[in-house]
């Protein structure tokens, strides 16, 4: 028996597949630009930092990064990694092209500062990354993946808070890792950048930090879901 063309089967023409590809490029084009943005403000956030003596007071200023990033609709790669257990497979590749995002925004935020005349503020990124460079692996490690964890607190309570709520779950979040000393691998692409001086090493400690990022912003959104599955009737 044959079936009609057209019945049962859509063939694809040569302009929906091309039309399909588009779409993916302008949906991936738009990601990474609001990813670079995002690298942006956190570079912003991070220059306010070094800017305060007071720690409590920098720690505060520092949120108006990921203020902006929320309100704005940016990707942050810390906001957006804890999300990875409830999306598809293809959403982790989504989440990478959002890191380089904001690599490059932090890095370009980085560079134009060396240009001004705030450039002394250097040294005191190149101070704060030698107490990172001396600190352990397994340490490193653990304060990231407790610095995920508060991320994604903050982001998801901007996202199911209501009213006031909301931004209070961002500053809090925000300046609570920052007083703890807690590790962000886009606010330290930042510092990095800004005190001029990568090496492997440092690439390595980003790397270990990105990974206890994602460990810590995907593990409340596991056991959510650990716990939901385990609540279903059999």
């Amino acid at each position: 028996m044959q079936t009609r063309p057209g019945l049962f089967f859509v063939k694809s023409s040569p302009d929906a597949i091309s039309s399909g590809k588009g779409e993916t490029f302008v949906k991936h084009y738009k990601t990474f630009l609001e990813s670079v943005l995002a690298g942006i403000c956190i570079g912003i956030g991070g220059t306010v930092f070094l800017s305060v003596e007071n720690r409590i007071a920098g720690s505060f200023l520092f949120a108006i990064g990921l203020f902006v990033i929320c309100t704005r609709g940016f990707a942050l790669f810390t906001g957006k990694v804890g999300y990875i257990p409830e999306n598809k497979p293809s959403y982790i590749l989504t989440v990478l092209l959002i890191w380089c995002g904001n690599f490059m925004g932090t890095g370009m935020t980085a560079l134009l500062l060396r240009m001004t005349r705030i450039s002394g503020l250097s040294e005191r990124a190149a101070s704060l990354v030698d107490t990172k460079l001396t600190d352990t692996p397994l340490s490193i490690l653990i304060l990231a993946v407790f610095c995920g964890m508060l991320m994604f607190i903050g982001v998801d309570g901007f996202k199911t808070l209501s009213d006031i709520g909301r931004y209070i779950a961002v500053f809090m979040a925000v300046s609570v890792f920052i007083l703890c000393g807690f590790e962000h691998c886009i606010a330290n692409m930042f510092y990095f950048s800004l005190a001029g001086s990568w090496s492997l090493k440092m690439l390595g400690y980003l790397l270990l930090m990105t990974a206890g990022n994602a460990l810590g912003g995907m593990l409340i959104p596991l056991v959510r879901k650990a716990v939901s599955a385990g609540s279903k009737p059999v």
